[in-house]
Parts: C-alpha cells; structure tokens; sequence
C-alpha cells in the first residue's frame, strides 16, 4: 500500500509545481480506481495536514465555546423559563390585555364571517353605480339586489322606497348606497339586538335551548357556557339530547374545555327526566346557569313535540316558571329556510330569543334582517367560527355596516 501509494502522490504534486499536464496518470484504467481508495486516507495523514491546519484549526475552536453556553442555557434557565412562561398567560393577560384584544379580534371575526354576505350585497351594489342619477330602473335592480341577498321582500322594498324618497333623480355613488342601506338595516336591527339578561336571583337561571339538528346548537350552549363562565358565573350543562349519542359525547369534551360540569345519561334515556335531574343538582349547588340542550329531530314533529312540552312540564314541577329563557338555535345557511323553523319551534316551545350560527360559511347572512322584521323577536347572540369565542351578544350597527362592506 505504502509503496504503490507515496511515488504516486510524490509524483502528482510535483507535476502539478510544475504546471506539467497529468497526461500520464490517466493511462492505466484499474489503478486509478484503487488509488482514489487510499488517496483518503493518505490525505489526510501528512501532506495535506500540514497545509491544511491554519484554517482547520479556527473551525473546531468555535464550536467548542458555541456548545458550551448551549448546554448551560439549556440546563439553568429551562426549568425557569418555563414557569414563568404558563404562568403570565393564566394570570395576567386575563385580567389586563384580554378585554381589548377580545373586542378588536371580534370585530374583526365579525367582518370577515360576514365577508360572503358582504360579496354578494355590496358587490351587486356596486355594479349599479358609476356616479350617475338615481332612477326607477336602478332602484328596481337594487330591489332584486337585496331580495337574492335573502333580507326578504318587506325589507328591500322597505330600504329602497326610503333611499328613493331621498335620493331620487340625484348622482349617488355605490358607497352612499351602501351607507344608507346600512343605516337603515341598523334602525330594524336595534330593537331586536337584546343580550340574554341572566338573573342572579335565580338559581339556577335555566335556559332551555331547542333548534333542528345541524343548526349548531349544541356547540352553541358550549359556547355559551364559556361566555358565561367567562363573565364568573356557575355554569352546568345538561345533556337532552339522548337521541343522538354523539350529541352527548360532543357536549362533554366541550364541558370539559370549559370546565363546566355535565349531566348525562345513557343513549335513549327519557330527555325530561334527565332535565328533571339536572335542575336538582343545579339548584342543590347553587349554579347561576343551567343550559339544557334537546333533540331537534323535525322529521318527526309529533314525537318531538311531545318531548320538548315534557320537558317544560317536568322542569316546572321544580320550578314553575322555568325555562326562564328558551332559546331557538337557527343556522345561517338555511337562508329563507328559516323563516318556517321559527313558525314550527314557537308552536311546540316557548322561543323567545334566536341565536344565529354559521354565518361564516353563508352568503345568506341578510336572512337576519328579514327575522328581525316579521318575528321581532330578540337575537341575543350570533356565530362567526367553531372557536368557543366565536359567539358573542349581537350589535345592531356592527351587523349592519359588516353586511355593506362598511368599516365597522
């Protein structure tokens, strides 16, 4: 090995002080092949150490101080930077950062949950006007505009009889159009945008929460349980709908992220009595809220009549007066839809209130307007997202300018 390999190498560099061209080593095809093998070796033994080692040495000696402090920082300040760390979240953004930084990621959630209701209105709107007079022909096509948004026929003949009366045979720009519609959809809203008042007198205050299957509903009372804990109220959940055993496994992984108790029973068991119960335990613990969700099987409206009246019946043998709110759970994206869950849940519970879910995902969002004027009854809460803080108490203004592409 030694023999073969040192004339060879000798030889190399010399021919390369020379400049001579390596004409002769390429000649023999298998000796080439089997010196590349100890040329590895023997590179790194004694020629190439002794040119190499001024920039080799600088290398190993700076990851030598780099490892070091890693180890160290590693080692001291884990355990230190970790505790602080879980513990400046739980204690004091809550208390200091959390109201403001709600609030403004709300408004936010809010206009982008509305973003394809906003599409479709303020985008229609828009291809109406190039700065030119207000006449019939455009207040017509306006008209259409917002009955395909889903406000429904009494709303747009209701905004665009008012914008014609004002703006008539006079330059209006699609912004102006939006502005006033906005107005206008905000003085329908206002009455009607009431938070749910919990009484604190009661104990607990029941809510009992009804609406078709899909509407969200259940995912609703999560949310507001959170929104109440939230407020450092006592919730408890109970979980009514016993037809569905996804319904009342779904209920408790919410009440466990909220940390809120849930009584439950097997799939199949009678929903009034586990009412029934619920309510006992509640008032036994002096709970603020008892949230009682139910079956919304409307395919079978007898049978889910029958049920939604036991359960008040039963409840009130406890309780005369409760449910003391009675909360209707409506998604969006039915659209007109609606309009028949309201008429069909007022005559088998007593709905006072609507909540409106889903508005993210429906361009059919204008559907709240057209509730707001023919049921006047109050929508204590909309949802814009899946998060638990994606419900919150509904804004008459902010809905309304949302909806027209307006700055909130």
């Amino acid at each position: 090995m030694s023999d073969t390999g040192e004339p060879q190498k000798k030889g190399w560099f010399a021919r390369f002080r020379r400049g001579t061209p390596a004409v002769e080593t390429p000649r023999p095809a298998e000796p080439e092949v089997e010196k590349l093998e100890p040329v590895e070796p023997a590179v790194t033994a004694e020629p190439e150490t002794q040119v190499a080692p001024p920039p080799i040495e600088p290398v190993p000696t700076a990851p030598e101080p780099e490892t070091v402090p890693v180890e160290t920082v590693t080692e001291a300040e884990a355990v230190a930077a970790k505790e602080p760390e879980v513990e400046k979240p739980e204690v004091e953004k809550p208390e200091v950062e959390k109201p403001e930084v709600e609030k403004k990621g709300w408004l936010s959630r809010l206009r982008e949950g509305l973003s394809k209701s906003t599409r479709k209105v303020a985008e229609s709107i828009t291809g109406l006007f190039t700065k030119k007079k207000l006449d019939q022909q455009t207040l017509d096509d306006l008209e259409d505009v917002l009955i395909q948004a889903d406000l429904g026929v009494a709303v747009a003949s209701r905004l665009v009889a008012k914008l014609g009366k004002e703006r008539f045979g006079k330059e209006v720009t699609d912004e102006e159009v939006r502005a006033a519609f906005a107005d206008d959809i905000a003085e329908i809203l206002q009455p009607v945008a009431v938070p749910l008042t919990i009484d604190a007198a009661r104990k607990p205050h029941v809510v009992l929460v009804v609406g078709v299957n899909g509407s969200g509903k259940t995912t609703t009372i999560a949310k507001l349980a959170g929104l109440y804990k939230g407020e450092g109220r006592s919730v408890m959940l109970a979980a009514g709908d016993t037809f569905r055993a996804a319904a009342v496994e779904q209920l408790k992984v919410w009440g466990d992220r909220a940390g809120v108790p849930v009584v439950s029973k097997q799939t199949g068991a009678d929903a009034a009595g586990l009412a029934y119960e619920a309510l006992e335990r509640a008032r036994a613990e002096r709970t603020d809220v008892l949230l009682i969700d139910t079956a919304g099987r409307l395919h079978n409206k007898t049978n889910l009549m029958e049920e939604l009246a036991k359960i008040v019946r039963v409840i009130r043998k406890l309780d005369p007066e409760a449910p003391h709110s009675c909360l209707l759970v409506l998604d969006a994206t039915t659209g007109q839809n609606a309009h028949a869950q309201v008429e069909t849940f007022r005559t088998m519970s007593p709905v006072d209130a609507l909540v409106l879910t889903k508005l993210d995902g429906s361009a059919k969002g204008g559907v709240l307007v057209a509730l707001a004027e023919k049921f006047k009854l109050p929508v204590v809460a909309i949802g814009v997202g899946e998060g638990i803080d994606d419900l919150r108490p509904f804004e008459a203004r902010a809905f309304a300018r949302g909806l027209m592409g307006l700055p909130v």
